[in-house]
């Protein structure tokens, strides 16, 4: 099995060190960036299979990095590395287009199951039988699995990386309930007691982007005391 290439673009020389020495023992192959402009060369210069990109870099910042990363084609999974303090930050990166992000201080041992989280759903994206298509299409949507790309009456439709996934599994899965427990599971790929508000505003965010009106659903469903379905049925006017 090939090795992992793993891309870390980090100035704090010790956390990157760390961060070297954890993937290592995950047989990553890892590869070392200390600002911005390395970072960015670095990025296009070969294929990852993962990108640790802290925020806050000499040189272009991780969103820069981030941006110009989302205009190309080829899918990069990229977490995000942030500070306590830079809520909106992080914002930005996930509607960039980052999966995921860790604030420092961080466990090594989180930030360790958010990466082995990542190479899990990206590993089971890429599981896909002889009979099974690259396009998904239920309803009015159409899901290009391989070009992360999602088009509603062939009109395309900007999501970020965690609503593609969030979408792409109920899509996979229509007319299926799923708690908030089994989503932050099966497309975050961690269950953590008190991160069910993440998968809430998701849910809201990829609504925003999908429904025709997002306070009255009818792609993406509440199902009350037990969680959300994708309904087959729904009828989705063209914008």
């Amino acid at each position: 099995m090939n090795r992992r290439k793993v891309l870390v673009v980090e100035d704090e020389a010790d956390i990157a060190e760390l961060l070297a020495l954890h993937l290592g023992d995950l047989d990553c192959e890892v590869t070392l960036a200390i600002d911005g402009h390395e970072g960015m060369r670095q990025a296009f210069a070969r294929e990852w299979d993962l990108l640790i990109l802290d925020l806050r870099l000499p040189g272009p910042d991780g969103l820069s990095i981030c941006r110009a990363l989302r205009r190309e084609s080829h899918y990069l999974p990229i977490l995000m590395l942030t500070s306590k303090s830079s809520e909106l930050d992080r914002v930005l990166g996930l509607e960039l287009g980052a999966d995921d992000y860790v604030t420092k201080p961080f466990s090594v041992s989180e930030l360790m199951a958010r990466v082995k989280a990542i190479f899990r759903r990206v590993d089971s994206l890429g599981k896909r039988g002889p009979d099974q298509t690259d396009v998904l299409s239920i309803g009015p949507v159409t899901i290009d699995t391989a070009g992360r790309q999602v088009r509603i009456h062939d009109q395309p439709i900007a999501l970020t990386a965690r609503e593609f996934d969030l979408l792409l599994h109920f899509s996979s899965h229509p007319g299926r309930v799923f708690s908030r427990a089994q989503l932050l599971d099966s497309v975050w790929g961690y269950g953590h007691e008190g991160y069910e508000h993440t998968v809430n505003s998701h849910i809201n965010r990829l609504r925003a982007k999908i429904e025709n009106d997002p306070s009255q659903p009818q792609l993406i469903v509440t199902v009350w005391g037990v969680g959300y379905k994708l309904d087959p049925e729904a009828r989705v006017q063209a914008a």
